[in-house]
């Protein structure tokens, strides 16, 4: 059976996962970022992350004020068959936790994209901000990069409810 892609407009669709185009991926982590229109960037788990976790079941989230450097978690989540951690892409401050995910992280497999963000950050400058964001994948390359993680990871994605 040949893979299935769709182009959806505003995401590719690849074997059943999204990938929203506008935003910015750690591929290795499966973590994505949107900068929004504050300066501020959200942060939340992929498509792909949520269904290799599984049902998402517990989550620890650092708390609001929270300095974080690049690559150290800001969460961790576990589920049935997995724990983790949820790490930063970007340098800067924690000023907002998503409290619909900490009451209830299975929220993440069933909208990991939209209302199921986690974290909320304000990077520490534009400077460092440019600089972490050009060492994620974006755009084109971010597709292609994730199709080829899907295909080895043999994926097929689904919401867990």
């Amino acid at each position: 059976m040949g893979k299935q892609e769709k182009d959806l407009g505003t995401a590719w669709e690849y074997q059943g996962c999204l990938i929203p185009k506008d935003l910015y991926y750690d591929i290795e982590n499966q973590v994505w970022v949107r900068v929004n229109e504050d300066g501020t960037v959200t942060l939340g788990l992929t498509d792909v992350g949520q269904t290799r976790a599984g049902r998402l079941l517990h989550i620890r989230v650092k708390p609001v004020g929270t300095k974080v450097k690049k690559g150290k978690p800001v969460a961790t989540l576990e589920s049935g068959k997995w724990a983790g951690p949820v790490p930063a892409l970007v340098e800067g401050e924690i000023v907002e936790v998503n409290p619909k995910v900490v009451e209830d992280p299975n929220y993440i497999n069933i909208d990991p994209y939209g209302d199921a963000w986690i974290v909320k950050i304000k990077p520490t400058s534009e400077e460092t901000l440019k600089r972490d964001l050009s060492e994620l994948a974006h755009g084109e390359k971010a597709h292609e990069e994730m199709k080829k993680h899907i295909d080895e990871w043999d994926i097929v994605c689904m919401r867990c409810v």
